[in-house]
C-alpha cells in the first residue's frame, strides 16, 4: 500500500516538473491549488525545485506565480545553486530581473565551484545578465557591506574572478563590461587554469583575439608571469595560437591603453565614451596591421570583426575643411572640452589623454590640458552644435553651425586661442600607434593558493 502511494506521489511530482519546464501555466496552477505542498517538492537527484526549473527554462509566468506564493527566491538545489544562478547560466534575463526584484541574493555561492551568479553570467557569456547583476550590486546592500569593486572582483573556489572566466571562455563583450566596471586586469588566479594566470594568460590559451585586444587596451601586462614562469606570449605559442602570439609578443609595439585613472574619463557620458573607445580600437587596429604585415597569420574575419569607421569620418573628404579638427585637419570634431568649449576629433582627444600610459596605482593622476587655451580638462562631452545666438544675438537664427559664416568663426576661434600650444600634440599624431609606453600597471601578486591545474 505504501509503495503504491509513493508511486502516485512521484508521478505527480514528475507531471509538475514537466509542466513547469514546458510552460503549461494552467496545469501547474491546477496542481498547486489541489496540493500546495507540491511547490516545495524537488527532483530526486539534483534537488531542483519548481522555481529552479522555471528560472532555467525562462518560464516567466510560472516563475511569477510561484514567487507570489511566498516561496524563498534563494532556495538551493543539490549544489547550493539558487534559481538566480540558473537564470544567469542560461541567459534568462526576464527571470533574472524578476528574481532580483523578489529579493534574491546576488552574493550567494554554490558548493560546486564556489561561484556566484556573476561568475555564471561571465562564464556563459550572457552580457545582458552580467550588466543587470552589476547594476543591482551598485544599489544593493552588497555594495555597502562588501564594496562594489570587491564584488566585481569576487573570486570563486579556485581563485578565478568573473574576468578570468570570461577571458578563458572567449566572451569579449563580458570582458569589456567587467573591465569597464573596475575588474582588475592583472589579477592572478589561485588554482584555476595554471596557478598565477592572469586574464591575458587565459585569453591567450583560449585563442581569443578580441579578448586580448580588450585586455591590452585596459593595461594588461604582457610580461607578467604565471606560477610556471610563462608570459602570455609563451602560453599562446604552447597552445598554437599564432595570431594571439603575434599581438602578445613583447618585442611588438605597445598598444594604446584606455586612460581609466583620469577622473573625467570615468565621468564620460555614453556617447562621448563610445566615440573615444572606437578611436582607441581604431588606433590599435592600425598597430595590428603593422604587426601582422609580412607574417603568415591567417585570421578568420568572422571571429574578429573589423571595427567600422565612425560614420561621420566616412564623409570627411566631402566636408569643408572648416569643419575638420584643427589639430590633425583629417577628422571631424566630435569631442568638446565642456568648460572652454574647444573641440577636437576623438582621435586627437585620445592622443592627448594616452600619449603617456597612466598608472592605475598612482594616487593622483594629473589631467591633461586643453591644447587651445591650456585650461585643465575637467569634463568631455560630445561636440555640440553651437547656436548662432550665442556669438551674435543679431544674427539670423536660421543660420546654424552648418552655415559657412559660423564654421569660419568657430575655426578661427580654435586656431587663435593657443595655436602654438598644440604643436607638440600634432607632432605626436604621426606615431599614435606607438603611444602608451610602459607596462605592468595594476599588477597584483599571485595568490598563495596552490591547487591542481584545471
Amino acid at each position: 500500500m505504501g509503495q503504491q502511494l509513493s508511486c502516485v506521489s512521484n508521478q505527480e511530482h514528475g507531471e509538475l516538473f514537466a509542466a513547469v519546464q514546458f510552460g503549461e501555466l494552467d496545469i501547474v496552477k491546477i496542481m498547486l491549488d489541489r496540493d500546495p505542498s507540491l511547490i516545495h517538492q524537488t527532483t530526486v537527484y539534483d534537488r531542483q525545485s519548481p522555481l529552479h526549473i522555471a528560472a532555467a527554462n525562462g518560464q516567466i509566468e510560472i516563475l511569477s506565480m510561484i514567487l507570489e506564493r511566498s516561496v524563498d527566491p534563494d532556495v538551493v538545489n543539490r549544489h547550493k545553486q539558487t534559481p538566480l544562478m540558473l537564470a544567469a547560466m542560461h541567459g534568462k534575463i526576464s527571470c533574472l530581473k524578476m528574481l532580483i526584484e523578489a529579493g534574491a541574493n546576488i552574493l550567494k555561492f554554490d558548493s560546486l565551484n564556489g561561484r556566484t551568479c556573476l561568475h555564471y553570467a561571465a562564464y556563459y557569456g550572457h552580457s545582458d545578465c552580467l550588466q543587470v547583476i552589476l547594476s543591482t550590486a551598485q544599489s544593493s546592500p552588497v555594495a555597502a557591506s562588501w564594496g562594489y569593486a570587491r564584488f566585481v572582483n569576487i573570486r570563486d573556489g579556485r581563485g578565478a574572478t568573473p574576468l578570468h572566466l570570461a577571458a578563458r571562455q572567449r566572451k569579449a563583450e563580458c570582458v569589456h563590461i567587467l573591465l569597464d566596471n573596475g575588474a582588475l586586469v592583472c589579477a592572478s588566479t589561485g588554482g584555476y587554469g595554471c596557478p598565477g594566470s592572469t586574464p591575458l594568460h587565459l585569453a591567450a590559451r583560449g585563442g581569443s583575439l578580441d579578448c586580448i585586444r580588450e585586455l591590452l587596451a585596459w593595461g594588461a601586462d604582457r610580461l607578467q608571469r604565471d606560477a610556471s614562469g610563462r608570459i602570455p606570449y609563451g602560453v599562446a605559442l604552447k597552445h598554437k595560437q599564432s595570431d594571439c602570439a603575434a599581438l602578445l609578443n613583447p618585442s611588438s609595439a605597445e598598444p594604446l591603453v584606455w586612460p581609466s585613472p583620469l577622473k573625467f574619463i570615468s565621468e564620460l557620458n555614453h556617447e562621448a565614451k563610445a566615440l573615444l573607445e572606437r578611436a582607441l580600437m581604431k588606433a590599435n587596429r592600425e598597430r595590428e596591421k603593422t604587426i601582422f604585415k609580412g607574417t603568415s597569420v591567417c585570421k578568420d574575419p568572422s571571429s574578429s570583426p573589423q571595427i567600422t569607421e565612425i560614420e561621420i569620418d566616412d564623409n570627411a573628404s566631402e566636408i569643408s575643411d572648416t569643419e575638420l579638427c584643427c589639430i590633425c585637419f583629417e577628422q571631424v570634431c566630435t569631442i568638446e572640452v565642456q568648460d572652454c568649449g574647444h573641440q577636437m576629433c576623438a582621435h586627437c582627444t585620445l592622443a592627448l589623454c594616452c600619449h603617456n600610459k597612466p598608472n592605475p596605482t598612482t594616487a593622483s593622476v594629473t589631467p591633461p590640458v586643453c591644447p587651445f587655451c591650456r585650461s585643465t580638462i575637467a569634463r568631455l562631452v560630445v561636440a555640440r552644435v553651437k547656436s548662432c545666438s550665442e556669438d551674435d544675438p543679431d544674427q539670423d537664427l536660421g543660420e546654424g553651425f552648418d552655415s559657412p559664416k559660423m564654421r569660419k568663426s568657430w575655426k578661427s576661434r580654435n586656431l587663435s586661442e593657443g595655436s602654438s600650444s598644440f604643436k607638440g600634440l600634432s607632432a605626436n599624431l604621426g606615431s599614435f600607434g606607438k603611444m602608451g609606453g610602459g607596462r605592468g600597471s595594476g599588477r597584483i601578486a599571485a595568490d598563495n593558493e596552490w591547487m591542481d591545474k584545471q
